[in-house]
């Protein structure tokens, strides 16, 4: 486990957005970048199914964010079934830094630059404590799962994986 930095500072669009959500929450800085779930968890210290990965997709032509935990990947077909939508695809990083106004590796939950759909994987309740993105890839911030996906407004879906 790294110790964070006292620069705690998250990136400024999404202080704002706690503070417009009345939340204070711990938010750490590590000295290199935490851009993998993986690379997050060794920092923290974490499992890292405990780490929120905020994915962007296009479902057709409209970008949504999937909350997935970070030992777990998003099935397509079961976001494009969701959502009803005739294709889904990663974004590129064009679009994630359009929609939510973050670098892939840095997207935070909520506090998007625009108001996107949010899906939220179920597999995320599993914890007391989660930890996501906080902007940029050095921060991080913990939150009550149920909390973190009431406040990004999000919808409790089932879009894991499953190995075969």
């Amino acid at each position: 486990m790294v110790d964070p930095t006292p620069d705690t500072a998250a990136h400024p669009r999404f202080a704002e957005a706690l503070r417009e959500l009345g939340l204070d929450v711990e938010v750490r800085r590590f000295p290199d970048a935490t851009r993998t779930a993986a690379e997050a968890a060794a920092a923290i210290g974490c499992e890292l199914s405990q780490i929120v990965k905020s994915l962007v997709f296009e479902a057709d032509g409209q970008p949504v964010v999937v909350l997935m935990d970070g030992s777990s990947r998003v099935d397509v077909e079961l976001v494009r079934r969701e959502l009803g939508a005739g294709g889904v695809r990663r974004a590129n990083a064009a679009l994630v830094r359009e929609t939510t106004g973050y670098a892939i590796g840095g997207v935070p939950p909520f506090g998007h630059r625009t108001r996107t759909r949010v899906l939220a994987d179920r597999g995320l309740l599993d914890h007391g404590t989660v930890w996501a993105a906080a902007g940029d890839p050095h921060t991080v911030f913990p939150l009550d799962p149920k909390a973190l996906v009431a406040h990004a407004d999000g919808t409790l879906v089932d879009v894991r994986e499953r190995s075969a």
